[in-house]
């Protein structure tokens, strides 16, 4: 033990623990405040960490114990709200303090560059503003229950798509705004931003910043300033903007409370909504999750009187819901991809000036090249995927890891030329209605044909512009888009999630085919959702588009109880990745021994992951499973600290994911 005074900091890093270094006697001790920017050196680099306590002990040895560079900040930049969080965050998903911290701040500060006091302006400030809708009575009574509520406490706005959710949103918003705060708009995707703050522009005059990464660094450092001095009255963004310091927040809003991309799946793996509803406990305030398909925590969350439910049953206006019809592809066979039952529906919509709406959540022209002489399948030479044949530009590519490879003239194993294209994927379905509809636009939105910047706005503005069109897209076209003009809906393929070994690709399903079909008929025109299914008697697809998405939720519900999964149960994924299958075994397996004698835990694995090998490295699961929350967080807390002086560990990149949404 060394005494002396020391500097104790987060760091980056993937390691679990702080940093001790030397005070630097040019320094004054005074400017060093918890919180603030430390530059410092680290192995070979140099690395900004954050100032977490000033001690007078360190367990370092004075010649290995180095000093610090300068000091960045003369204040903490976070508020004690974001501290808080990102401390919680840290403890409850056993992530290094260091690397929790560093997503509070955006890239251009994390590099140590100095905070810009730059005043943002306001967007075109002498626009005439959107004059409000009329309230139905469930939109005025969810208003009302927000603006009464002066403290903590979570609601859940249960509306069908249509049903006027975003007006509830402005008009809570406007409430705050008139008491002198800040509202957070969280957003699933980047997709939505553009139209989200073009609805609020048109609704506020108030200086409203966007936060996600597309961004540039320095219009990302100036909206997040703008946040965090209060100038910015409302901050719209992804997942990342929740740790967005907010000096006077007074509501957060969750919008898709239910969609996936809330979830980090990579390095610190967090859950933007459950972060959301812990800030809004820190600051004493409310926070409003919409959806038309809540997720069943959520749901569960409201039976067990933990939410507010405020519920939107009935479309806005005079918009109805759509009619459902399923198509049983047994009996009207698809030709690339199109059954002649869909084909017809299509040119009557046409025919009507109306636009269809074609969901196929596969991009590529075809998920498969196959050779017809010996079966040879091209895969990816580094994943346990199949590599996807795209046709502009012509490429076999792998959605894992990114590899990309010429076209073959012959097969690989047999060096025969028949090789052919199995499957379809989005760009052969625009190929083969092109030939179908040569005189109707056909606009298709997936990452392939949004890739480039501002792409997207440009594709959303053709379909604004056309009367009558063809629409093709993945999940990015179904979530909170309002295509007025669409009265069809044409679901190409619904079974995957049907008979997945996930135990969320049932309600995943549900969830996006809800979406998908909440494209129809939003307008004065009635929709029609048809659904392509080989399995049209299935009883989960048919109480969903029958009964609705609340009695699919609760059979749901129901069998997770029974197979003691989330929600009711709570589990963590400890993933292994190495070169060699046998390493990642080996490690799995003593994580699995130091847990075992754990009598309340539940212990699956390890066994090799969905996709078993990716970029080059085996993959292999252990997965952990508790009744209580607090029994499974003491547990990891307990062992984590073992895990990485294991021998085998040094060979091994492993992670662990609490409340792991990826396939399991």
């Amino acid at each position: 033990m060394v005494n002396g005074t020391f500097l104790r900091i987060a760091l980056p890093t993937p390691m679990r623990r702080l940093f001790d270094y030397a005070h630097p006697q040019h320094i004054d001790l005074k400017e060093f405040i918890k919180g603030v920017r430390v530059l410092v050196p680290f192995q070979s680099r140099t690395l900004v960490g954050i100032l977490i306590e000033v001690s007078h002990t360190s367990i370092v040895p004075p010649n290995k114990l180095k000093s610090a560079i300068a000091i960045l900040d003369e204040t903490n930049l976070l508020s004690d709200d974001i501290f808080a969080l990102c401390e919680w965050a840290a403890n409850y998903y056993h992530a290094p303090l260091g690397e929790v911290l560093s997503c509070a701040f955006p890239t251009a500060l994390r590099k140590g560059q100095p905070l810009l006091n730059t005043q943002m302006k306001i967007e075109d400030p002498h626009r005439v503003t959107e004059i409000p809708p009329t309230l139905n009575e469930a939109q005025q009574k969810a208003i009302s229950a927000i603006a009464a509520c002066q403290k903590f406490q979570s609601f859940l706005l249960d509306g069908v798509t249509g049903s006027g959710k975003t007006e509830v949103y402005l008009r809570a918003i406007q409430e705050k705004l008139d008491n002198n705060k800040q509202v957070l708009v969280l957003v699933p995707e980047i997709s939505l931003t553009p139209q989200t703050i073009k609805r609020f522009h048109a609704r506020f005059t108030v200086p409203i910043v966007t936060l996600h990464s597309g961004l540039s660094e320095k219009k990302r450092l100036t909206h997040w300033e703008a946040a965090r001095s209060g100038e910015a009255r409302i901050i719209i963004g992804t997942r990342s903007a929740i740790f967005t310091p907010i000096s006077h927040l007074g509501l957060i809003i969750v919008d898709e409370e239910h969609d996936n991309s809330f979830k980090q799946q990579d390095r610190f793996r967090y859950h933007a909504r459950d972060l959301a509803v812990m800030r809004a406990q820190f600051n004493d305030i409310p926070i409003v999750l919409g959806s038309a398909t809540p997720s069943l925590e959520s749901v569960l969350n409201v039976k067990k009187n933990r939410y507010c439910l405020l519920s939107l049953p009935e479309r806005a206006g005079d918009a109805i819901p759509p009619a459902f019809s399923v198509i049983d592809l047994k009996q009207s066979p698809a030709e690339a991809g199109l059954s002649v039952t869909l084909m017809k529906a299509m040119r009557e919509h046409l025919a009507a000036g109306h636009q269809t709406l074609l969901y196929l959540n596969r991009r590529g022209f075809a998920p498969v090249l196959y050779c017809a002489t010996c079966t040879w399948i091209a895969g990816c030479d580094r994943c346990d995927a199949k590599m996807v044949y795209h046709h502009k530009p012509p490429r076999l590519h792998c959605h894992q890891c990114d590899a990309r490879h010429a076209i073959p003239k012959q097969c690989q194993h047999c060096s025969a030329t028949d090789l052919q294209m199995v499957g379809i994927g989005t760009q052969r379905l625009e190929e083969n209605l092109a030939q179908h509809f040569p005189d109707v636009p056909i606009i298709r939105i997936d990452r392939d044909s949004t890739r480039k910047k501002g792409k997207m706005d440009d594709l959303l503005k053709q379909i604004h512009e056309h009367p009558a069109a063809i629409l093709i897209g993945t999940q990015m076209l179904a979530k909170g888009h309002h295509f007025p003009r669409v009265t069809l809906v044409g679901i190409i393929e619904a079974d995957g999630g049907l008979f997945s070994s996930d135990f969320r690709a049932t309600e995943q399903m549900g969830q996006l085919l809800l979406q998908v079909a909440g494209r129809a008929g939003r307008a004065d025109k009635p929709g029609t959702v048809m659904i392509q299914t080989r399995h049209p008697e299935h009883a989960l697809l048919q109480s969903l588009i029958t009964t609705g998405y609340a009695p699919f939720s609760e059979c749901l519900l129901s069998e997770r109880e029974g197979a003691a999964l989330p929600p009711y149960h709570h589990v963590a994924l400890f993933k292994a990745e190495a070169f060699s299958e046998e390493n990642a075994r080996l490690f799995l397996t003593m994580v699995k021994k130091l847990l075992k004698d754990k009598g309340a835990l539940t212990l699956l694995g390890p066994v090799p992951a969905l996709l078993a090998k990716r970029k080059g490295l085996h993959c292999q699961h252990l997965l952990v499973k508790a009744e209580k929350r607090s029994e499974l967080q003491a547990f990891l807390k307990a062992i984590i600290p073992q895990l990485d002086v294991l021998r085998v560990a040094k060979s091994v990149k492993w992670v662990l994911d609490v409340d792991p949404y990826e396939s399991v």
